[in-house]
């Protein structure tokens, strides 16, 4: 059932930043004003902050972002925190960490995130970072007390030109303090003060393009614009709608300044809290900015130069970051059009290296690895159904080599358990897990969504090796790729089917039986009728065939799980014809009409995923219809080869049958 809730405006998320005011003076910082500094007699007084969290809750805001500067550095940071935590469900505090006491470690206990930021790894990086003498002492002494009273904390490590060359050593540290670690943002935008002497400053610490997309890689995984990305206008030249439209949440400077984003500071943008009430912000200004458009001398910089650019998509551009670069929301941001160019050199060379599209039955499979796929990966029958690009049916299967820690989660509701696999529904999405046969998790654990068709395998370290040997037998590195396509097909009108299969002279023939019945004999036969000119013959494959009830008829297609005889094709056919095969001492074909044993012998022969309920029930209902809907014969055959020539005959019969019923 819709969620209404979900079509409704409401401020379910506040951000209040206490204080511009900071006892560091980072080089990057883009707000900090000095501890003393006259701006703090504006801040928002401790009861105006009570009237604004009372008058959001009542809007609806349960979730509050506490941030600075330094919030601490307010004598009244206590209070302030005791009241708003108390009247949320959850709450975000970000800090230096410097001026954390043992009284305020005490009340960080309560339920939330608090994020501390590390600048560096040794005391020297961390103090000439801040300029601030002490402070990396400072840091660990506050630390410390969180520890001593219990309160969980997580290190948010901020990367710039200074400590980028004891990037890893901060790692190292931060997982030394909390076992939750985050990145802070890769690169630095410029200070809405505009002021050139500190600018210059934070243009110093920006990291190298390279180095800023080693940390925020672009995504590799969608290919598909985000036609909602915030920072993008309507093609009606609105700056902020898509903004606006989509948030949640608002925020607040330490001076009452309301609007909908943290990074906007151009005065007549913010609503002023003093003058006005929390919901006319919410309801009146901040729609209202929403109209805002590019106009004049805007509109022309603009569709010249961002507006117009074939690098938009890869872009982390947005109207805030050309006002707090150039003082103009028009304005590009060359530091950003560098990585721009950067992140699209990477994704051209990922794709070149890391991703390759193969097509089966219809369904294109997009297969991306974190190692390099090269054409000796797989087996060199994948050839034949390389692709160039995605389908209008298009599944993702993606490997990782690092496997996830699964130490104490819940993985959901067991519903396969049998050596080498476990198998866990969780909610809307599935848990695959190889297992030894004492139940030990082994090399392999593999997530699903719920219709299947995005495959996350994370694999063990120790298969990179077998990567980099390559000449795998499936895209999937398990036994068969089967486990994944049967389960596909079922959704899509289709199955596997033992079988041998041709087209023949542009019909699609089946020659269904269990192992040893004779497809690969037969699959011999018919690839020497074919070199004799008896009949135009394709192989599709000598051992597993796919089928599908499309719109305009049933098709039949090759596959890459081949038997005895290494001919793949992934071409496909009109299905006309299901023999049934025996071997014998005579060469004939002959109809067979009882639908009961039909659809008893395609049970037997079709291809399981592991079996659910579902599946079952779409896969009956097809081969019911198959077995009305495709003629079905039995084919009995010597060794002699004969039988080709009652093959022939077959197709012709169904190519005159047809004639007849397109006249």
């Amino acid at each position: 059932m819709h969620n209404k809730l979900f079509d409704l405006r409401l401020p379910l998320d506040g951000e209040l930043d206490l204080t511009y005011r900071c006892n560091n003076k980072c080089r990057h910082c883009w707000v900090c004003l000095h501890p003393g500094d006259p701006e703090g007699k504006r801040e928002l007084s401790f009861d105006e902050i009570r009237r604004i969290v009372d008058e959001a809750r009542a809007l609806g805001t349960r979730n509050w972002s506490i941030s600075g500067g330094e919030p601490m550095l307010r004598p009244d940071f206590s209070e302030i925190f005791d009241y708003i935590t108390s009247k949320s469900i959850t709450y975000a505090l970000n800090t230096n960490g410097t001026l954390i006491t043992p009284e305020i470690a005490r009340q960080l206990r309560r339920k939330g995130t608090k994020m501390v930021a590390l600048y560096g790894a040794t005391k020297e990086t961390y103090d000439h970072i801040t300029r601030n003498p002490g402070g990396f002492e400072q840091l660990m002494q506050g630390v410390a007390y969180m520890k001593e009273a219990g309160a969980n904390f997580m290190v948010q490590l901020i990367p710039m030109r200074d400590n980028w060359h004891e990037w890893e050593k901060m790692q190292e540290l931060a997982t030394s303090l909390s076992k939750q670690i985050r990145f802070g943002a890769a690169w630095l935008y410029l200070s809405s003060s505009q002021d050139p002497r500190i600018n210059a400053e934070i243009i110093r610490q920006r990291l190298d393009p390279s180095d800023v997309l080693k940390l925020d890689q672009p995504d590799f995984s969608f290919e598909a614009p985000d036609l909602h990305q915030c920072g993008q206008h309507k093609g009606d030249g609105r700056l902020f709608a898509d903004c606006i439209s989509g948030r949640r949440d608002f925020h607040i400077d330490p001076y009452g300044g309301m609007t909908f984003c943290s990074l906007l500071k151009e005065p007549s943008m913010r609503f002023d809290l003093r003058k006005g009430s929390v919901r006319e912000g919410w309801e009146e200004f901040i729609p209202a900015l929403g109209e805002r458009k590019f106009e004049g001398e805007e509109l022309r910089e603009h569709m010249e130069q961002c507006g117009s650019c074939d690098l938009r998509q890869e872009c982390r551009w947005c109207a805030v970051y050309g006002w707090l670069e150039h003082g103009r929301f028009s304005a590009p941001v060359e530091y950003l059009c560098k990585v721009a160019r950067e992140s699209q050199r990477i994704k051209e060379e990922w794709k070149a290296n890391n991703l390759r599209y193969y097509r089966i039955a219809g369904i294109t499979i997009r297969l991306e690895s974190e190692l390099p796929i090269t054409d000796s990966t797989f087996d060199k029958k994948f050839a034949f159904f390389r692709v160039d690009g995605p389908g209008d049916d298009t599944i993702t299967i993606h490997h990782y080599f690092d496997m996830p820690d699964l130490t104490g989660q819940d993985l959901g509701k067991e519903v396969y358990h049998e050596s080498p696999w476990a198998i866990y529904q969780q909610n809307s999405s599935w848990i695959y897990l190889t297992i030894t046969p004492d139940d030990r998790i082994a090399d392999r654990v593999v997530t699903f969504n719920a219709a299947h068709t995005l495959c996350r395998i994370y694999n063990s370290s120790s298969q990179e090796q077998f990567w980099y040997q390559g000449n795998f037998g499936s895209l999937s590195l398990f036994a068969t790729d089967q486990i994944i396509i049967a389960r596909l097909l079922a959704d899509r009108q289709g199955c596997y089917l033992h079988s041998a299969g041709a087209i023949i002279n542009g019909a699609g023939v089946l020659f269904v039986g269990h192992s040893d019945a004779g497809k690969s004999t037969t699959t011999n036969f018919l690839i020497e009728a074919g070199a004799k000119g008896e009949m135009e013959v394709e192989i599709l494959c000598d051992d597993r065939n796919i089928v599908r009830r499309m719109e305009d008829g049933w098709n039949v297609y090759g596959s890459w799980s081949h038997g005895d005889v290494p001919v793949v094709s992934s071409s496909g056919a009109p299905f006309r014809a299901i023999c049934f095969i025996e071997q014998s001492l005579e060469n004939t074909i002959t109809p067979f009409a009882d639908r009961r044993e039909i659809i008893h012998r395609l049970l037997t022969r079709v291809i399981r995923p592991f079996v659910t309920v579902d599946w079952w029930e779409k896969t009956l209902d097809l081969l019911e219809l198959m077995s009305g809907e495709v003629p079905c014969y039995i084919m009995r055959f010597d060794k002699s080869g004969k039988i080709t020539e009652e093959i022939r005959k077959l197709v012709e019969e169904h190519c005159q049958t047809e004639t007849s019923k397109s006249l």
